[in-house]
């Protein structure tokens, strides 16, 4: 034969250690993205099976074969843990033992009982089983990357695919004991597609998270970390100098007094009052409304679609929702109120014009007394 069964195993030992150091390295950059530490573990966990499998060369000894079968589908339960992790799942050991006790009970008890035929069975059928789960969680999220996440699904299915084959030669030809490692075209045919396999599935994954990484810190940089609503900049970036689609309302919020509430209770108290009308905005616009904290105290709301009539009532229910919120610091009960400016599009008013207009009303408002909502006046046409 050109492929013998031990040097493609040298070369899925190869491609392990190659992935696992890849991995690790890239968890050393973003050691939030806990699903390559444990892609790394499972891999390391993978390669201690290779290396006893390796250990073959002499006589057949049923011990090395099934602690090396432990370590393979230990390792690849635990990748499959990761594989949840990367779909925005929790690794659930319980969940992943639950899978994986049958299987290391199964083998253990076939080995006891001198059937290693049977266990070997039973590793390729857990091995399938684990692969089939990971193609199933990436093909789930796909639609993130759909090159990427749709072909690194189709490798772990093949992946899957080929230890059913090795499961499926075994049962066919009654080996229910083994005198030696099992050497047929299965055999074979698994070697090449988990070289294969590896060898793709890691390149995949490393271009997958630092293109999650990337997008990551896009979004950090847009985004208000006190809220998580969008900065200034992404706002602005959004609508930039162009003309606003008609019955577009653009609302300017700044909450009342808010020094005080700093000065009285402390800036943390402050940041709960700002996270709670963050809450109170996002409870009261719909997902194509863009809502964004300015700075300090002051948030930009752009709605679409609405006319001016229901603006008004949404404003209010903003008001009149954070006008219920109190905070209480000591002695002290803290009301906070907000002040809002409304201005609605004229068709075809530049964002930045609408803008000036709302934070106009805005200032009326508060020179009127605050904890109000003023219109401004619509824009002449030109």
């Amino acid at each position: 034969m050109l492929l013998d069964n031990v040097s493609l195993l040298v070369a899925v030992g190869v491609s392990s250690i190659a992935m696992m150091a890849a991995m690790l390295i890239g968890w050393a950059g973003s050691r939030r993205d806990s699903y390559l530490i444990s892609w790394t573990i499972g891999m390391a966990v993978v390669v201690i099976g290779i290396i006893i499998l390796g250990q073959r060369g002499g006589p057949f000894v049923p011990l090395y074969q099934f602690s090396s079968y432990f370590m393979l589908v230990t390792g690849i339960a635990i990748i499959y843990g990761g594989a949840r992790q990367f779909s925005g799942e929790p690794f659930a050991p319980l969940h992943v033992a639950a899978l994986w006790g049958p299987a290391a009970l199964g083998m253990a008890v076939a080995y006891l009982l001198g059937l290693s035929g049977i266990g070997t069975i039973v590793l390729n059928l857990a091995c399938a089983i684990f692969m089939m789960l990971c193609a199933r969680r990436y093909w789930q999220v796909r639609g993130e990357n759909s090159m990427a996440l749709s072909t690194t699904s189709v490798l772990y299915a093949l992946t899957g695919i080929s230890f059913l084959l090795c499961s499926a030669v075994l049962l066919f030809n009654g080996q229910w004991v083994l005198y030696g490692a099992p050497d047929n075209w299965a055999e074979t045919a698994n070697s090449i597609m988990s070289i294969i396999g590896l060898s793709c599935i890691g390149a995949l994954s490393l271009t997958l998270n630092h293109s999650r990484t990337a997008k990551r810190h896009r979004q950090d940089a847009m985004t208000d970390p006190l809220t998580n609503l969008l900065n200034r900049r992404a706002l602005f970036d959004r609508f930039g100098e162009d003309g606003l689609p008609q019955n577009t309302a653009v609302l300017m919020l700044d909450l009342d007094h808010f020094k005080q509430i700093n000065d009285l209770a402390g800036h943390a108290a402050g940041d709960s009052v700002i996270q709670h009308f963050a809450n109170i905005l996002r409870a009261n616009t719909r997902k194509d409304d863009v809502a964004a904290r300015l700075g300090g105290e002051e948030f930009c709301v752009v709605m679409t679609g609405q006319s001016a009539e229901t603006v008004a009532m949404i404003a209010e229910r903003i008001r009149a929702g954070f006008g219920e919120y109190y905070l209480s610091h000591g002695n002290l009960v803290l009301r906070p109120t907000v002040s809002i400016g409304v201005a609605m599009a004229g068709e075809g008013e530049p964002f930045p014009s609408t803008l000036s207009r709302a934070d106009g009303a805005l200032y009326g408002a508060k020179r009127s007394g605050r904890n109000r909502i003023q219109t401004a006046a619509l824009r002449d046409a030109a």
